[in-house]
């Protein structure tokens, strides 16, 4: 039977996405604020409105995946969106937008800098890999083509996927995937220009958070001897996919064949494997190289008319087994994940401004947003005696939470704001792992 609902409408102070505490309880505890107030803009030396107001209030509409500057003018009606933010004032949309205009990329080092103090303190884990050469923590290094089609914004233009776009470049550490590093690209750009720098920059940012030994993982259009100079440099394993280029996979096969190790394959698979110090043509090379040849007769069942010869090579300054080495690399694949959270989980990858500089900045809040909504998520996980190896009866394991349900089942929560006793409440937050982000200055 159907239950007759009576609708009445009370006073009380109730909002949709209480769970934007959270962000700001975490937000409270870096130096942004003082840092972005201290910075002054020289076309706005004497803002109204702070630069921590504006930069906060866009963090906060990207954590609920609306990256939009229209976004928040339904929110300055809602006190809850300026409280739980500590806003002073709660920008217009053409304040945000005229704003992040004049910034242009003053507030790079701050955010970066900032975002990777806050995970240092308050990331529950950093997950490492574990190898026969000891327990690394993963550094993964790619590009990801943003879809701007049919639009008119600066830097548009042609990607590598065949659409028109832009090309950013992403660092992602530990298995948890936190966003350490970006640099936003045009779409036409090599992805190999400016990646020197940029891995320097990553490798910097990462030994910031982590004390771990770091272990770089690049797929092919990365393969340059700048990358493998600049990880050496910093001390830092690596693991790079080589291109190619004009070689012949029967040569690497026929090599294969004489010096590497069988691999037990399927019916109509053969492959080789196995680690060299010397070229094909017997030269020396300036790091061990593990490589694999695969010859296949059949393919799905149907028998081929000429077998099927691939070869993959890979870069690598560790001791270890050929396995080792291609199963590494292959998990560097994980992160095609974190690029379709940010682009769709988000809502990042079409960007709100015509300008390229204010959609590097807004890209970059994004980052912010997405390690904030990262640690929230993997804080989720952890039990109240802060074993994260535990889990609740209702919820199934898991080592990280993606940033959709993040987004859905902690910011988006309904609740009802309370004021007693000269305090605040938020009733519908009920989840006791998250207690230590209230308090300030805690970390774990």
């Amino acid at each position: 039977m159907l239950t007759q609902f009576i609708i009445k409408q009370g006073d009380e102070s109730l909002s949709s996405h209480s769970g934007l505490a959270l962000i700001g309880a975490l937000l409270s505890k870096t130096e942004l604020r003082k840092r972005l107030n201290e910075t002054v803009l020289n076309e706005c030396a004497h803002p109204k409105i702070s630069n921590a107001d504006i930069i906060f209030a866009m963090t906060g509409l990207i954590c609920l995946g609306k990256p939009d500057y229209d976004a928040i003018e339904p929110l300055r009606k809602n006190p809850f969106f300026s409280d739980s933010l500590g806003l002073e004032t709660c920008p217009s949309s053409p304040s945000i937008r005229q704003r992040i205009d004049m910034v242009g990329d003053s507030f790079d080092t701050i955010i970066k800098e900032e975002s990777a103090d806050l995970i240092r303190k308050t990331a529950p884990a950093i997950s490492p890999i574990h190898t026969s050469c000891g327990n690394f923590i993963p550094l993964d290094i790619d590009v990801s083509p943003f879809n701007n089609e049919k639009t008119q914004k600066e830097g548009v233009s042609r990607t590598y996927k065949g659409n028109d776009g832009f090309a950013p470049i992403f660092s992602y550490l530990g298995q948890e995937g936190y966003l350490v590093n970006l640099e936003f690209r045009e779409g036409k750009q090599h992805c190999q220009k400016n990646t020197p720098e940029f891995l320097n920059q990553s490798i910097l940012l990462s030994k910031r958070i982590t004390d771990q030994p770091i272990l770089v993982r690049l797929d092919s259009g990365n393969d340059s001897m700048d990358n493998i100079e600049c990880c050496v440099n910093n001390g830092v394993a690596f693991i790079i996919k080589r291109n190619l280029r004009k070689t012949n996979p029967n040569d690497w096969l026929k090599f294969a064949r004489e010096n590497g190790k069988s691999i037990p394959c399927r019916e109509g698979k053969n492959q080789w494997r196995g680690i060299t110090t010397t070229g094909l043509d017997g030269t020396p090379l300036p790091c061990p190289i593990c490589y694999e040849a695969t010859v296949r007769t059949t393919q799905k069942g149907q028998s081929l008319l000429f077998p099927e010869v691939s070869a993959d090579t890979y870069w690598v300054n560790l001791n270890l087994t050929t396995d080792e080495v291609i199963d590494l690399y292959h998990d560097h694949g994980a992160s095609e994940q974190f690029h379709s959270e940010l682009k769709t989980d988000m809502d990042l990858e079409r960007l709100p401004s015509k300008y390229f500089k204010s959609n590097a900045l807004v890209l970059l809040l994004g980052m912010l947003g997405y390690n904030l909504l990262r640690l929230c998520g993997q804080e989720s996980l952890r039990e109240d005696n802060g074993n994260i190896t535990l889990k609740p009866s209702y919820r199934k394991k898991a080592t990280r939470r993606r940033i959709r349900s993040v987004i859905l089942d902690l910011i988006y929560v309904a609740g009802r704001i309370i004021h007693s006793s000269r305090k605040w409440f938020a009733s519908s937050i009920h989840v006791p792992a998250f207690s230590d982000l209230f308090m300030p200055g805690s970390a774990h």
